[in-house]
């Protein structure tokens, strides 16, 4: 590479990522092929409009049949009909995809609902501090105040005394099965529609190991990245009905041309999530956040919910006087890479919050298992609680090479 400052960044970054663990949630490593897809000769090519309309020339080759291919490959990844349902893999991001999904269910200024952002909801949920929330009007449930479980009788009774116009269903850190059913009885009570944000558990749903919301669900976003482990970009996937407005909301409402390369590594990264070992995968994801929490939890930590059915998990530092934001760096300087959190109710700032947030579909990549978890549990013990940074430097590096990047 000529520009050897980028060059240089590239390499620094590389070596980051192969030598810390990466325990934030949200993060995965690709394969090379997504990564090949990424950096392909779609990269160049400008592709307003949707296949069969463009409003460029040069897309009937390749463009067209790849988004036809990507649309084909989400279909069937979730059993989908195409009779029944559609997709747009055009926008650029998770919160792109719900603000469009929205405007596709609502007009500005219409009542919404969704799951409060420190009770683990998402900041495009209706957050204050997200343009969301200036776009539509929002009522937020909250979850248990002791368990800190979602309440399905509770959502239906404030859904049926809101009457929200979108019901919104998902999170970015509940650690606990969704029951999406009683999300739609909750929406079909109260007349509302029923959107799923499913950004975090899109691979768990395609590897089997949690329940689909697509049965009951009108719409559904995600990510592709997180825990369907392909690059940064989305997917809304809607009822046939709705086709029609999700794309007019996506482009010419909120996009131009979509970022075809991300779109070609998409379609890779759906192949690879239809093959047999992403449902072992995604399983082992599973397992290891069981035992990461398991483990911590008899180290003395408290699991927000007392531990975890998915990918992730929250802890309440609050026992140890110790915010979210000190055991980050704490950690970060040993080589565990996670992410401060809000814990539901707490008294401290989000940039500064009681709790942080694991998860394990990165270190699940590397091929790390449940005794790994265990070791990891116990790393994070000594930084937090017994203060052994030196010890815990040398065990990350020596684990990161037994279990390197591919």
């Amino acid at each position: 590479m000529k520009d050897k400052k980028i060059e240089r960044l590239i390499k620094l970054e590389e070596e980051r990522q192969r030598n810390t663990l990466g325990l934030i949630a949200s993060e995965n490593f690709v394969s090379p092929d997504v990564l090949r897809a990424e950096a392909s000769f779609f990269i160049h090519k400008y592709a307003e409009g949707y296949p069969g309309k463009r409003y460029y020339a040069g897309a009937k080759i390749a463009v067209d049949p790849l988004e036809n291919l990507v649309k084909e490959r989400a279909l069937k990844l979730y059993g989908l009909s195409p009779k029944e349902w559609a997709v747009n893999a055009q926008a650029l991001s998770g919160v792109s995809a719900n603000i469009f999904a929205y405007r596709a269910l609502a007009d500005f200024g219409e009542k919404m609902m969704a799951q409060a952002l420190d009770q683990g909801g998402h900041l495009s949920h209706g957050s204050p501090v997200s343009m969301t929330s200036k776009l539509w009007r929002w009522v937020h449930y909250q979850v248990d105040p002791s368990t800190h479980l979602l309440d399905y009788d509770v959502i239906t009774h404030e859904a049926v005394k809101e009457k929200p116009k979108v019901l919104v269903a998902g999170t970015s850190a509940y650690s606990r099965v969704i029951d999406f059913k009683k999300f739609r009885k909750a929406a079909d009570a109260s007349g509302a529609l029923l959107m799923v944000d499913m950004a975090h558990i899109a691979g768990l749903v395609a590897g089997r190991v949690h329940p689909s919301p697509f049965p009951y669900a009108d719409i559904v976003t995600t990510t592709t990245h997180k825990t369907l482990r392909g690059p940064r970009g989305a997917l809304i996937i809607c009822r046939k009905e709705l086709e029609g407005a999700v794309n007019k909301a996506v482009f010419p409402g909120g996009q131009g041309g979509p970022h075809m390369n991300s779109i070609a590594a998409i379609a890779v990264a759906l192949f690879e999530a239809s093959r047999p070992e992403f449902k072992k995968y995604s399983a082992q994801v599973v397992k290891n956040a069981h035992a990461l929490a398991g483990r911590l939890m008899s180290l003395g930590f408290k699991i927000i919910t007392d531990g975890t059915d998915n990918h992730l998990m929250v802890v309440d530092l609050s026992r140890f006087g110790l915010s979210g934001g000190e055991a980050q760096n704490m950690l970060e300087g040993v080589g565990i890479v996670a992410n401060k959190n809000t814990i539901p109710n707490d008294i401290r700032q989000p940039m500064d919050p009681s709790g942080i947030r694991f998860g394990t579909p990165g270190l699940t990549t590397r091929g790390m298992r449940e005794k790994e978890m265990i070791l990891i549990a116990s790393m994070i013990h000594e930084v937090i609680i017994g203060r052994k940074k030196n010890l815990v430097k040398i065990k990350v590096r020596n684990l990161c090479k037994k279990f390197p990047i591919k």
